[in-house]
């Protein structure tokens, strides 16, 4: 099962291209900061950004540079359905433990075609698979009834990364499929409340810059210590909240940047944040401590 703390981990670019080097150096900061495992080349990563090659490169380095010392969970889904299965093919051939797949965006299948969409994938790959619902990004949500459903049908499909911003369906997921189906919450702010209610772990996004401390507030809530977990959920409310003035990965890319671990470069459509919110992020980040 993938349990624990994730991160979503941001594809370095230079000139354009992957910055392997950055892209290694952030893999062993999350490693030496108690990460369970990372996931490249999800939302975070601009995956829509990148071409076949670029996708697959980015997973056999992460692969590589983990070296087997935490769990990978490659992102590989799309909204067609046979570059999902490429992609996922791909990644079981670099050596990824896992797959996440998002709903498929845009073309706003029905909840037959969502169950049909990742029943092809599940059958075309031994990896595990890990469904990730986020209706924000995609224009549709995996209904409760499917993921029970595909949970019946595919062995290999074994949790779900949950970015509706509903802790309800934490409930309503572990009535329908049970203790050992993974849980993830895709939301840094709801990983208290999530976990509290039967959550896993997160897969986050602040965990790119502290790493240590969101692993400490996930193991914190395993082990059955909430006030502990509080605590460091309040120290960083704020900074998980102004990672997303902007659209992700804008705000924690000029956050990492501002560390020095890597250049502040996205790829179109995104662009650089506005003046006024990034003066408010560099406040926060600040304030937490992050930054001197």
């Amino acid at each position: 099962m993938f349990t624990g703390t994730y991160t979503a981990i941001v594809t370095p670019f230079k000139n354009g291209k992957l910055d392997e080097a950055a892209l290694e150096r952030l893999v062993n900061y999350q490693i030496d900061g108690g990460v369970d495992g990372i996931v490249p080349v999800g939302t975070t990563g601009e995956s829509p950004t990148l071409d076949y090659e670029e996708h697959i490169a980015v997973i056999t380095r992460t692969v590589k540079y983990v070296g087997g010392r935490v769990k990978v969970l490659a992102g590989t889904g799309g909204n067609s359905t046979s570059e999902a299965i490429y992609l996922t093919q791909e990644a079981e051939k670099a050596g990824a433990d896992g797959s996440l797949q998002v709903a498929p965006y845009y073309n706003k299948p029905t909840q037959e075609g969502l169950f049909q969409h990742f029943h092809a994938i599940a059958r075309a790959t031994s990896l595990p698979l890990m469904l990730y619902s986020i209706p924000g990004r995609c224009g549709v949500e995996i209904a409760i009834d499917t993921i029970e459903r595909l949970a019946h049908d595919s062995v290999n499909i074994v949790g779900i990364k949950e970015a509706g911003g509903n802790p309800d369906r934490v409930t309503q997921l572990r009535r329908a499929v049970g203790a050992s189906y993974a849980i993830m919450c895709g939301d840094d702010a709801l990983t208290l409340p999530f976990m509290a209610l039967g959550a896993h772990g997160v897969i986050s996004v602040a965990s790119n810059i502290i790493p240590r401390e969101v692993a400490n507030l996930v193991k914190a809530m395993q082990l059955e210590k909430p006030a502990v977990a509080l605590k460091i959920h309040e120290k960083y409310h704020q900074l998980f909240k102004d990672l997303f003035i902007e659209t992700n990965p804008i705000p924690i890319k000029t956050a990492l940047a501002l560390l020095g671990m890597m250049d502040e470069e996205l790829r179109l459509p995104l662009v650089g944040m506005a003046a006024g919110n990034r003066a408010k992020l560099i406040e926060t980040l600040k304030a937490s401590g992050v930054l001197a």
